[in-house]
């Protein structure tokens, strides 16, 4: 019988990427602190979101930035990993914001939870959760009004 890992163990457990799959990514910030309500520090993570060098092949199709977590929906590319992927986007802003405020110590918790997106018509219902999260929490009375967000249909 298969010892129960609890945490984030568990949720790497099983975990498969498949190329050209369409996931949907969470990251939630060290113990939920609200880092991103700082502009500086929301804009140094979104820029990593959508670099190049980081995403390779890969595509974000849309996400949003909360003050303590992060929604991705992510197109991996050709031999793309969806765990590498995250880990480079949390280091990389992690890097950013923790030189920006001369902080040290994790930014992001450890792990992240992805749901494999398996019908076309999902992913702009996906894309309309990710893009609302803001309204839903009181942010913001309009979509418009939430600056940390993007999706490709507007691009």
């Amino acid at each position: 019988m298969a010892e129960y890992k609890p945490g984030h163990q568990a949720l790497r457990k099983g975990r498969f990427s498949a190329s050209n799959q369409i996931y949907l990514a969470t990251a939630t910030t060290y113990e939920r602190k609200p880092i991103f309500k700082s502009w500086d520090s929301a804009r140094l993570a979104c820029a990593c979101f959508e670099n190049r060098s980081i995403l390779k092949n890969s595509e974000i199709l849309s996400w949003v930035l909360m003050p303590d977590h992060a929604h991705w929906l992510i197109q991996l590319g050709e031999n793309a990993d969806l765990s590498e992927l995250i880990k480079k986007m949390k280091s990389a802003s992690a890097l950013l914001v923790n030189k920006s405020t001369s902080a040290s110590g994790p930014l992001w918790d450890k792990g992240f939870h992805d749901r494999a997106l398996r019908k076309e018509e999902d992913i702009v219902a996906a894309a309309r959760y990710l893009v609302a999260n803001p309204l839903r929490a009181g942010l913001v009375k309009r979509v418009e009004d939430y600056p940390y967000w993007n999706a490709i249909w507007l691009r």
